[in-house]
């Protein structure tokens, strides 16, 4: 896969994963994370989002934000990667059949920070280099299967380390850098 014309907008990912790296169990499942949440405090996802314009997500994560009590994303453009949704499937969102008509539907709408969110998604953004920072908070608990936060990637992502720190609860946060 080639990776498209440089993008004109950063891609940053804020994301929850077991300590072993799943961020969902096989059937979509968050309450191993959402149970152990409520004591975790302060997280700066609400600095972070404010700091957003467009979401990106994938079919997967689409479809399970549809099972929660309130549509999580407030009036922010999200744009749905997905060869198999079909095109009119939600006023809230567009759905772009793959990365190309990705980076020029962000490009055309103007986009500066756009959150990247789903495994999948986080993998294949990364691949074509439109992923420049991750915020990965680890959960302290192993799962053992499930859905992983990142897949086969085509080489090394070089990162550099930002920041760590203790949440309550037992999380820890990261923030890296992608470097290059």
């Amino acid at each position: 896969m080639n990776p498209p014309t440089p993008a004109p907008f950063t891609g940053a990912v804020f994301i929850a994963t077991s300590l072993d790296g799943f961020i969902a169990r096989p059937d979509g499942d968050l309450r191993w994370l959402t149970e152990r949440g409520e004591d975790i405090g302060e997280t700066g996802y609400d600095e972070f989002i404010a700091g957003v314009d467009h979401l990106v997500v994938g079919r997967g994560t689409y479809e399970k934000t549809l099972s929660f009590d309130e549509w999580p994303y407030g009036g922010r453009q999200v744009l749905v990667l997905s060869s198999r949704l079909e095109a009119e499937a939600d006023p809230r969102v567009r759905v772009v059949p793959d990365l190309d008509a990705l980076v020029a539907a962000l490009a055309a709408s103007g986009a500066r920070r756009v959150y990247v969110d789903g495994g999948r998604t986080v993998t294949s953004m990364l691949a074509a280099g439109l992923v420049h920072e991750l915020t990965i908070t680890t959960a302290p608990v192993l799962l053992g299967e499930g859905l992983p936060l990142f897949g086969h990637l085509p080489r090394d992502v070089a990162l550099e380390h930002r920041t760590t720190t203790v949440l309550g609860a037992g999380f820890v946060q990261s923030t890296y850098a992608v470097v290059g």
